[in-house]
Parts: C-alpha cells; structure tokens; sequence
C-alpha cells in the first residue's frame, strides 16, 4: 500500500482464490469483447474499427507533461446522440495508430523536424526526403550557440538553389507539411496546418527574407530567426508575451505567400513608442510588412528600400528622417545627454507630428549654434533637403505612415554612421 502505483486485488473472507480467479469472473471476461464497432474512419475514408481512446502527444511546449489529446471527450457535455469518447468522432484504429505515433516522434526531443513558434511547437516533413526538410529548422530556428552561423548558411544555400537547380533536381514537387500545436488547457489545439511543395516554400522563404533586408550595423546578424523578430515585438522582450496567434498568422503569412498580419505592424510599432527605441528587428518588420500591404492593394505609396531613400515624400518618412535629424543636433551640440528628444517626444512626433515640430524646429537653432561651421552647414542643408517637400507638418499618421516614420528616423540614423552612402538607393 505505501508503494506508488501499487496493484491491489481482493478475495473474500474463507475462499482460497482472489476475486479475479473465480471461474466465473475469468470466463466474463475472456467472453468480453474489447474491439469496436466498424465505422468509416474520418481520416482514411475507409471501414474500420474507431479508436475509444487516443495515445496521448507529448513533447508540446506548455501542455501536460505526461501528454495531451487532439482528439477527446472526457464529459457528458461534450457527447452527441449517448456516444462516448472516440465515437463522437470515429477515428479508425490504424489512422490513430499512425497520427500518434508520428506526432510522437516528431515532437520527440531527439528529432530534428521540430521549432517552437511563438506558443506553437511546430513540427514539418515531405513525403520524400527533400534539402527543404534537411535545413527548414535551420532556417527559421535560433541558430546554436556553438555554431551561430548555421542558419546564415542554410539562408544562403537557399537563395543559391535557383541557381544550383538543388529544387529541380531534388524533390521540388515533393509535398511539403508544416504543423503548429499549441496547448489548451487539457487538450492540444491545432494552431496553424499549411500544406504545399518543397520548391514552392522554399520560393516563398526566399521572399520572406527579402522583404526583411535592410540596413544594419555591422556587428548585427544579416538574416533573423523568427523567435528574435517575434520577441521584438513583446513587452519586456519576453516570449510568453507574444500574442497567441500572432506567431502562427506570421507563419502562415511566410510559407503562403500573403501580406504579413496587421497584427504584426501594430505590435512593432506600438513596441517602439512604448520603448522608444527602433531596433533592427522592428525596423525589417514595419519595412516587410507595408511593402507586402502596398504590393497586395495595388497601392501607388512608394515602396520602401532597404537603406535611405531622399526620394521618398511620404510626410510619415520625411518627418521620422527629419526627427532623426534634429536628434544628432541636439546629441552633437551637447554631448552626453541622458535622454534625447526621442525620449521625450517620440510617441507624439510619429502619431501627431504638428503638435510637436514646431517647438523642436524653434529649439534646433539653439543647438545649431554651438556647433562648428562646417557641421552647422551641413545639418542646415539636410533639414532644408528634407523639409523640401514638407508644405506642412500632419495633424495625424495613421498606422502605416507611423510606420513610415520609424523607418524614415532609422534609415537617416543609419546614414549617420555608414561612411560612404550606395550610389543605388536601393541597396
């Protein structure tokens, strides 16, 4: 009885022999039948005996630890027509056979078919063996520490496999499956499952991380995981606050091709005015994330490129451009600064720039005139330079042009401190 897990029988007061030896007990139950009913099975679409109750999934991030259920009915309410458990939806033996045993070994912490996104611990594989399955984790996971430059190489074997025919050669029309499970409560939801080829995917991946490129220091790593651009987004740079569903939409958004989530726009832009600080990450998201809009509604708003474009007029680029301006102003003429204009009037510059330009523009001249001759010249060309198409500072931007802002202050900070700019805008 002290014993875990003990295993008690019983026998009555004078018998010789234990409750489950009788003859009588032993012969109900080698009588008793234990398979199922025959049914035509949800999965195959064949006859076969239902499962009454699946193997547990294990290896979900935040679910049970001694597993979880896709598919279960563990109360009277969850019931229709007085049938119990699996047959409120017959799932034949084999196929549930098949499903655990596969999810099980994906999710296994040996295997290699597995990343965590977001909330959802994914899971991928083709029918046949493909260079996409081979370096899928690779691509989107955080690369390890004892060899933090894998995902670069896999990334750049990516965008020379046009080139190397590796797709053409090697499975390009093997069906590729990507599977997100996220828990819930007692259960395992199915966050996200997005189906298509090995060569269609990796075309769309390429995509992805081209829409993402833009200037960086040199010290930043050229390509992102998808973990450190959905941290980006979350208070105190924290995984367990990513949205939910922020991270499968995002996905989903990846490997089929459609405008990134508005979702997304809005967290890295609200990330920004509630830390006041533009990251690389949030700025290749708002980049990624309005061209995608632009492309997908056909909209006339110049695209944005990937370092500082001084052709651009969108009075959200020209006042986050000008906002930087007037910050290393002020940083040159008094060096030292605890806290710049970007701590105090960032939020109210990229959301209602008149309230607060015309103050700032008044207290440049105060700054201005600390500086030497030569910088003095050269800040009162680039403000005149951007103030060229500035008629009047906006009342209100909206969601994308707030964007805009932060991208036109990141790339004029970039310019900054990059020697020589591109002759092309657009590299």
């Amino acid at each position: 009885m002290r014993d875990t897990n003990s295993i008690l029988t019983f026998r009555l007061s004078g018998d010789k022999e234990l409750v489950c030896q009788r003859p009588a007990v032993y012969t109900l139950f080698e009588n008793a039948s234990t398979e199922t009913e025959k049914i035509i099975c949800l999965i195959t679409g064949k006859p076969d005996h239902f499962e009454r109750l699946h193997t547990a999934i294990k290896g979900v991030w935040g679910a049970q630890t001694s597993g979880a259920n896709i598919v279960s009915f563990n109360k009277e309410a969850f019931n229709s027509f007085a049938k119990e458990q699996g047959a409120n939806a017959p799932v034949g033996k084999h196929a549930a056979f098949a499903y655990t045993t596969a999810l099980n070994h994906l999710l296994s912490r040996e295997s290699t078919q597995r990343i965590q996104v977001g909330d959802a611990s994914t899971v991928f594989w083709s029918e046949q063996s493909s260079p996409l399955e081979d370096s899928f984790a690779s691509i989107f996971d955080e690369p390890p520490k004892d060899d933090p430059a894998r995902q670069t190489r896999a990334i750049e074997a990516l965008f020379k496999s046009p080139e190397t025919g590796t797709f053409s050669n090697e499975g390009g029309d093997t069906p590729f499956y990507v599977l997100g499970l996220a828990p819930n409560a007692a259960r395992i939801s199915v966050r996200f499952w997005l189906t298509g080829t090995a060569a269609g995917m990796s075309q769309r991946i390429r995509r992805h991380f081209e829409d993402l490129k833009i200037v960086h220091a040199s010290f930043e790593k050229p390509y992102l995981s998808l973990f450190r651009l959905l941290v980006s987004t979350a208070a105190q740079g924290k995984s367990e606050n990513i949205p939910p569903n922020l991270a499968g939409d995002f996905m989903r958004a990846i490997l089929e091709g459609l405008p990134y989530p508005q979702t997304l726009l809005a967290a890295a832009v609200r990330r920004i005015r509630a830390e006041r600080e533009i990251t690389c990450p949030r700025a290749s998201l708002i980049k990624a994330c309005l061209n995608r809009q632009a492309h997908r509604s056909s909209s006339q708003e110049k695209e944005i490129t990937v370092s500082l474009d001084n052709s651009n007029t969108n009075p959200g680029y020209r006042t986050g451009r000008l906002f930087a301006a007037l910050e290393k102003i002020q940083e040159e003429s008094s060096p030292g600064l605890n806290a710049t204009i970007r701590d105090r009037f960032y939020g109210a510059a990229s959301s209602t720039p008149v309230t607060v330009f015309a103050n700032l523009m008044k207290l440049k001249n105060h700054h201005l005139a600390k500086l030497e001759e030569g910088r003095k010249r050269f800040f009162e060309k680039l403000i005149g330079e951007i103030m060229a198409s500035i008629s009047d500072f906006p009342a209100h931007l909206n969601l994308a042009d707030q964007g805009r802002f932060a991208i036109g202050y990141y790339h004029q900070r970039q310019a900054f401190f990059t020697k020589s700019e591109p002759a092309n805008k657009g590299e």
